[in-house]
């Protein structure tokens, strides 16, 4: 008889300092981790330091639990390890209470399919878990007692513990970002352009992937392109990208690598964003970057997350960024026009395109070819002979060749990226060494 799996129901809560609450994206979340969100608890206060909330507000979300059978209460804010406590023993027995940033935790940890992945979580749960030991520390020994308030046992070592393993994982991390940083020399040598998706979860980065690279397909044993994949999962749920995945695409005459990686979100601390620097390393050095919004929101919607992702982005990236405002069917013209002049400061010239009904893919084709770097011209003139032949072929794969005359010698005219020219000369000038 096979198991079934009981999907564990859930309260929302959530508090802010002014105006409304809004409890769509934390639904989202909770739903993306796996919860049945059942009840909603809402507040318009500032923070109470014991409860976050307020007291009477505390004993109805206890009320809504109990009626509503929840095995836990999910915060849309950040709780202290003093805060989880308090709210934890008003609520009835062996109900969890987890904040935002444990759920996004949860999320990336059931998403994390590869070794680089798995290690991010880890050190983004090993620095959430951090500043808690080091607060259990301090009291503890404060108090001259074990623990504190209940919050377990005090370990005199577990500061040092979890310094240590954020140290292990870090080299570990630098091991595998040198690994790809090698990758990406070679592609580039391979003569591929190198451009990057960014922007926030649900803004169609996959979708707009798949429609790139919908003609082509990868071969997934390629040595050269170990993490090119032929699909990218487009569901309309919260982090489906954790890691990246490549695709090979044609842009005009060169032959482009196209990266999808996770998804930003609103309100992340910077030490989570910290632990997922690693995997935004395709973006710090990609050619060029994508930046996909989804222009069907709000304009202050849009220009908050412009602010933020220009804010992660500029910090290491060198690549010229182009704001793609995607899900254009969506909205009629008149709008599209708007939101470009209102965004114009944040993003000028952008490109408008629907991903899901392929509009404007072409327009986006042309100025990512605009975009990235310009392609040198070569003529070289080579001695007739089957290593030629081996150079031509070779010219051919990674280059965008114009002419080729076979005479009593070879004159092979093209384009390609600067390092790839270089290969070519280097190669030439070995064969009409050979020969001389």
């Amino acid at each position: 008889m096979t198991a079934t799996h009981t999907t564990e129901r859930a309260v929302i809560a959530k508090r802010v300092d002014s105006g409304t609450a809004d409890t769509e994206e934390i639904r989202d979340l909770a739903r993306a981790a796996g919860y049945d969100v059942v009840d909603e608890i809402t507040q318009t206060r500032t923070e109470d330091p014991a409860y976050h909330l307020g007291e009477g507000k505390v004993t109805r979300l206890s009320n809504a639990v109990a009626r509503e059978g929840a095995a836990v209460v999910i915060f849309d804010n950040q709780l202290g390890p003093y805060q989880t406590y308090n709210i934890g023993n008003e609520l009835p027995e062996r109900v969890r209470v987890i904040d935002r940033f444990r759920l996004i935790l949860e999320i990336f940890g059931q998403r994390a399919q590869t070794r680089k992945a798995q290690l991010q979580v880890e050190l983004a749960e090993l620095r959430y878990e951090l500043p808690r030991a080091e607060a259990k520390a301090s009291l503890a020994k404060r108090d001259e007692r074990p623990g504190f308030m209940g919050l377990g046992e005090y370990d005199e070592s577990r500061e040092e513990d979890i310094k240590k393993q954020i140290a292990n994982i870090r080299d570990e991390l630098e091991s595998i970002e040198e690994t790809e940083r090698h990758r990406r020399e070679q592609r580039r040598e391979s003569g591929f352009d190198l451009v990057a998706l960014a922007g926030y979860t649900n803004a169609g980065k996959s979708t707009l992937l798949r429609r790139l690279a919908d003609d082509l397909d990868v071969d997934e044993n390629d040595d050269l392109h170990p993490d090119l994949d032929t699909t990218a999962e487009s569901e309309d749920r919260l982090f489906t990208t954790l890691g990246t995945t490549t695709r090979r695409a044609e842009v005009g005459k060169r032959e482009v690598l196209v990266t999808d990686t996770v998804g930003f979100i609103q309100d992340l601390p910077h030490w989570l964003v910290e632990s997922f620097k690693s995997t935004l390393g395709s973006v710090y050095h990609a050619d060029l970057v994508l930046l996909v919004v989804d222009i069907s929101e709000s304009v202050e919607e849009i220009r908050e997350k412009l602010v933020t992702s220009h804010d992660t982005l500029y910090e290491r990236n060198e690549a010229p960024i182009v704001t793609v405002l995607n899900k254009t069917d969506m909205v009629d013209d008149e709008e599209v026009r708007r939101k470009k002049d209102a965004l114009s400061s944040l993003a000028p010239n952008p490109v408008a395109v629907s991903a899901e009904q392929g509009l404007n893919i072409d327009d986006l084709a042309e100025r990512i070819d605009y975009e990235l770097p310009d392609y040198e011209r070569e003529r070289l003139v080579l001695p007739m002979n089957d290593d030629t032949m081996s150079l031509v072929s070779w010219i051919h794969d990674h280059a965008s060749v114009e002419t080729v005359d076979y005479g009593d010698q070879v004159v092979i005219e093209f384009e390609a990226r600067p390092a790839i020219i270089e290969q070519s000369r280097s190669k030439a000038g070995d064969l009409v060494g050979a020969s001389a």
